[in-house]
C-alpha cells in the first residue's frame, strides 16, 4: 500500500500544483489513498520533495533532482549519440540504436526516470521500451526527445 500510495503522490505532484500537504491529503484521499497528515509528511520526506516555484508563480511540491549535471550530461550524450529512430507498438516504445549501443541508451532511459516508463530490454540495436499504458507513449517519446535536445 505505502509503494502504491508513493507512485499516486508522485502522480499528483506531477498533474497538479500541489501548495499543501491538505491538498494532496486531499487529493490522495479522492484518489482512494486516504492518509493521515503524519503519513503524508514521512511520505514527502522519504520521497524527497520540496517546495519549488511553479509557472504561476506560487509554491508547489516537486522531488528534489538529486541526479548531477555530469551525470545527466552524460545520459544525454549516450542518448543523442546512440539513439536512430523510436516508433511505438502499443505500449512499447521499440527504439533503433547504433550498433552496440542499445545496452547504453536503455540504462541511460532507466535512469532518467521518464514517465511511464516500466523498464527497457536492450539487444545490441534495439531496445523494447515498455511503457505503462499506450496513451503515455507520445509523452515517454517526447520526454526522451527533450532530453536529447538538451531542454530536460
Amino acid at each position: 500500500m505505502k509503494g502504491k500510495r508513493q507512485e499516486k503522490i508522485l502522480e499528483l505532484i506531477r498533474e497538479n500544483d500541489i501548495e499543501t500537504q491538505e491538498e494532496l491529503a486531499r487529493k490522495l484521499s479522492e484518489a482512494g489513498f486516504p492518509s493521515t497528515q503524519g503519513t503524508i509528511s514521512r511520505d514527502i520526506r522519504e520521497l524527497r520533495l520540496m517546495k519549488v516555484t511553479g509557472s504561476t508563480g506560487r509554491q508547489k511540491y516537486a522531488p528534489i533532482q538529486t541526479e548531477n549535471v555530469h551525470m545527466e550530461n552524460k545520459y544525454r550524450r549516450v542518448l543523442s549519440e546512440g539513439i536512430v529512430h523510436m516508433e511505438s507498438a502499443e505500449n512499447i516504445l521499440v527504439i533503433k540504436t547504433v550498433s552496440g549501443m542499445a545496452m547504453a541508451c536503455a540504462a541511460a532511459i532507466d535512469s532518467a526516470a521518464i514517465h511511464g516508463v516500466v523498464g527497457c530490454i536492450a539487444g545490441d540495436d534495439t531496445i523494447m521500451c515498455v511503457i505503462k499504458e499506450t496513451s503515455m507513449v507520445p509523452e515517454a517519446k517526447r520526454e526522451i526527445e527533450a532530453i536529447i535536445k538538451g531542454m530536460e
